[in-house]
């Protein structure tokens, strides 16, 4: 699957905002660059993009402001922050606010292209499962049309929505209008803690380990206590969602040391 995408890039350092966009554009994604938060949330509003690269430290708007901001416009949009080594508690605070991840400066051009690759790859699959589960499913239901018209007896397929929700329990998921059900009643989640949840799902009843987690939910690879502290807050969002005690959560249950699982009612 070749990996496409429009990236737009928040720089307000000309040298390496002109840096990036040459990396990615040599990769063969189209590019946009903006020098200052407000001339990038000016293009957001009017341009669709797949994937953000923001300084953390940014003249005007700063970069914790700016996500906000970015996910006010585009919920779902993945948001990559740059950040030096005294940033990392912002990174930190940023990632829990909704970031997909963060990267240290001085930035590698790999590193650049392996994320970029990775965030956009993932998406482009979770795409194309939608457009298949939507194409079964109007087969299925012409299918049953041309059944029915015939009054053949002939078993029909099953039912599609198989592919596109995934039930745990009193738990539902929906995975094209990315919502969450309890006993038929809606719970709010941010986009990423919506993907953590998929994640543990997916799993079920298994144990899904720190690194699998950030890996699965956001497309990045983080090492063991930095993939357990990404975790953490999301989990702690989940816990506040749809547990109807979470301090003593009874869904999402703590494996110490380890990672998490999801437990049916």
């Amino acid at each position: 699957m070749k990996i496409t995408g429009h990236i737009l890039i928040i720089e307000d350092e000309a040298s390496l905002r002109k840096t990036l966009a040459r990396i990615l554009q040599q990769a063969g994604f189209e590019v946009t660059t903006a020098e200052s938060a407000e001339q990038g949330l000016d293009y957001l509003k009017t341009t669709k993009f797949d994937l953000v690269f923001t300084d953390l430290r940014l003249p005007g708007i700063a970069g914790l402001d700016a996500l906000k901001y970015i996910h006010k416009i585009n919920p779902s949009l993945p948001v990559v922050l740059f950040t030096a080594q005294p940033d990392i508690n912002s990174a930190v605070e940023a990632l829990r606010r909704g970031a997909t991840d963060y990267l240290l400066k001085p930035l590698k051009p790999e590193i650049i292209l392996e994320r970029a690759k990775t965030i956009l790859l993932n998406q482009q699959k979770e795409k194309r499962k939608r457009e298949i589960t939507d194409e079964i499913e109007k087969l299925q239901n012409e299918l049953k049309q041309l059944e029915n018209g015939e009054e053949t007896s002939t078993p029909s397929l099953p039912d599609s929505k198989e592919e596109r929700f995934i039930k745990h329990g009193l738990l539902v998921l929906d995975l094209h209008t990315r919502r969450v059900t309890i006993k038929d009643e809606t719970v709010n989640l941010p986009p990423t803690s919506f993907d953590y949840l998929v994640v543990l799902a997916r799993h079920a009843p298994n144990v899904v380990d720190f690194q699998t987690l950030v890996a699965e939910a956001q497309g990045a690879q983080a090492e063991m206590r930095e993939a357990q502290e990404l975790t953490k807050w999301h989990i702690h969002q989940l816990r506040q969602a749809i547990e109807n005690n979470p301090r003593n959560p009874s869904r999402v249950i703590t494996v110490r040391g380890t990672g998490y699982r999801l437990v049916a009612d």
